[in-house]
């Protein structure tokens, strides 16, 4: 049986793929934590390949661009004032030079191209890059679809007037409601260097032509984020019954998915509207994200060609969204 959310996607995708004039077709997948972006992109991707499409299919996840285990630690030790960039996960902690390069070659497709991976087991969990050394997936040209899933995924850089506006609204909303502490999720000095960071980041954006966003419906709360707390506390659970009893604490749960939240109150509607705010000024530290630009951005091209999946918390599609 094939579930109702791959279809959803897998019906979108072969739709404008029949009127896209030049393969490959690259798809954008976001989605928090827990939502099963990971799980539905496997889906989709055997989907299209098998009969009767026979799509030529490349999926990746952007986890697998992070920097490597030397790179985060520098990182770390270059802004230890800085919280979000204590560990993976926060835009500046993927190596957007490399995933420049990979997405090139993918779209050239003169040569074949091993995808990246990042193993999170190494270094007690801090995770490294695995060498591409040949032992990974290779996909050879010409490929028919291209598959791209993250958690910040599209995610845009705002002004400095509408972070200061944000910080000071919606984001002290959130942080109240959610019991967060600020050595947990950062200053407003800590969001302004990730702020920075993500201006580097539109240009993998780019890339895509079609995005296919999954969303907790929040129509019954007033914000979707304890679902994403569920989810994850989840995840874990399933894990540890697998394995023993290894992993995270439920309050350690709590902390790890609370780096994650100021980037979807920050930085997240940039799926569907782009940069947000006035213009742009090059301030901060340009060590992880190259030089801010004095203009903001262009709007994503993939609007007008996108879904959101609204899923309760089973996961099942409660609405569709075209934007």
């Amino acid at each position: 049986m094939i579930l109702p959310a791959v279809q959803h996607i897998a019906k979108h995708i072969l739709r404008h793929l029949a009127d896209h004039s030049q393969r490959p077709l690259f798809v954008a997948v976001q989605g928090p934590q827990g939502s099963g972006k990971s799980f539905l992109t496997g889906l989709v991707h055997s989907y299209l390949s098998d009969e009767p499409h026979r799509l030529r299919v490349a999926s990746l996840s952007i986890d697998d661009l992070y920097l490597p285990h030397d790179g985060l630690k520098d990182l770390a030790e270059t802004h230890p004032q800085n919280p979000l960039w204590r560990g993976r996960g926060q835009p500046g902690t993927h190596d957007v030079a490399l995933g420049m390069e990979l997405l090139k070659s993918l779209k050239s497709g003169v040569k074949e191209v091993e995808i990246p991976r990042f193993e999170k087991s190494l270094f007690n969990g801090e995770g490294d890059r695995l060498p591409l050394d040949g032992s990974g997936v290779v996909v050879k040209p010409p490929l028919d679809v291209i598959i791209m899933e993250g958690w910040c995924n599209g995610f845009y850089p705002i002004s400095r007037e509408e972070l200061e506006k944000r910080w000071n609204g919606v984001w002290k909303d959130v942080k109240d409601s959610l019991k967060m502490d600020d050595g947990i999720v950062g200053t407003r000095e800590n969001v302004e260097e990730v702020n920075d960071a993500l201006f580097s980041y539109v240009d993998l954006w780019s890339f895509f032509d079609v995005f296919v966003q999954i969303k907790p419906d929040s129509s019954e709360t007033s914000t979707p984020y304890p679902i994403v707390y569920k989810w994850r506390l989840e995840q874990e659970h399933g894990m540890k019954a697998r394995n023993g009893g290894k992993g995270m604490t439920d309050a350690a749960v709590k902390l790890f998915v609370d780096r994650y939240i100021p980037g979807y109150v920050f930085f997240g509607d940039g799926i569907s509207q782009g940069y947000v705010g006035g213009k742009s000024e090059p301030t901060g530290d340009r060590s992880t994200g190259g030089t801010v630009p004095q203009s903001e951005p262009a709007s994503p091209h993939w609007l007008g060609k996108s879904i959101r999946l609204v899923i309760d918390e089973q996961r099942e599609v409660v609405e569709i969204e075209h934007f």
